[in-house]
This record gives structure tokens, C-alpha cells and sequence, in this order.
């Protein structure tokens, strides 16, 4: 990764292509906002494996944004991520999807990096 300065914050060049990161939202993604696709993304993905080494057959797994808690006395400080999953899956109970997830969450590096600053709360509907 590379990051390079442009008049409204920085450009962020991968293999993938380039990504505006600005304070400013209308002219590309806000830091925060990087940093809580990166949690939510991670915990899907290791979500889906999880289910997958289960043997559950996933059809469709949807992660929404419900809450970003944030502490403005500490430099606006993102202090909880509230995210919701909807799973569609045969043969899933809430049992087996909330095992899923504490096993998924102990798995998913960026989940671990923010394990004792930021409060993860995961609730989900199976369809």
C-alpha cells in the first residue's frame, strides 16, 4: 500500500486500484468508516468459512451497519460497532450461527486487534 497526499486528504494505491480517503465525505471514504469495513468485513468472511467447515450450505450472507458508538471527549474515538447479519442458509439454527460467530470472532484478525477498545456487538436474523 502507498498512500499519497492530494488537497483533501490522501489516495491509498493497492493492486486493487486507488481509494479516496478524506475527513471529508464527500470526497472519499472517512478514515472511521475504513476502519469499521474492516472489522465488519473481516468477521464476514471468516463468518462464512466458519459456516462452510460446518457444513452449512450459506445462500446469502448480508452484514448492515446498525451503530457506531463513538466517545467525542476522546478525540471522537469509535468506542462500539454494532453490526447485523442476515444469513440465508438451510439448515441453520441460532444455536449453530452463534456458535459460528464466537468461534468466527476469535478468528478474524481485525476483530482481535480491536478486542479491548472497541465493543463488537453482532445480532443477526436467519431467513
Amino acid at each position: 500500500m502507498k498512500f499519497n497526499m492530494t488537497e483533501t486528504g490522501y489516495t491509498m494505491t493497492t493492486d486493487f486500484g486507488t481509494i479516496d480517503i478524506s475527513g471529508d465525505a464527500t470526497k472519499g471514504f472517512k478514515p472511521g468508516e475504513l476502519l469499521v469495513s474492516a472489522v465488519v468485513i473481516c468477521s464476514a468472511g471468516v463468518l462464512r468459512q466458519v459456516l462452510k467447515k460446518m457444513r452449512i450450505d450459506v445462500k446469502n450472507l448480508d452484514v448492515e451497519v446498525k451503530e457506531i458508538g463513538r466517545v467525542e471527549e476522546e478525540g471522537n474515538r469509535i468506542e462500539k460497532i454494532h453490526f447485523h447479519f442476515t444469513v440465508e442458509a438451510d439448515h441453520l439454527t441460532e444455536k449453530k450461527f452463534e456458535k459460528a460467530i464466537e468461534v468466527s470472532t476469535k478468528n478474524c484478525a481485525m476483530a482481535q486487534t480491536v478486542k479491548n477498545s472497541v465493543e463488537l456487538v453482532k445480532t443477526f436474523t436467519i431467513l
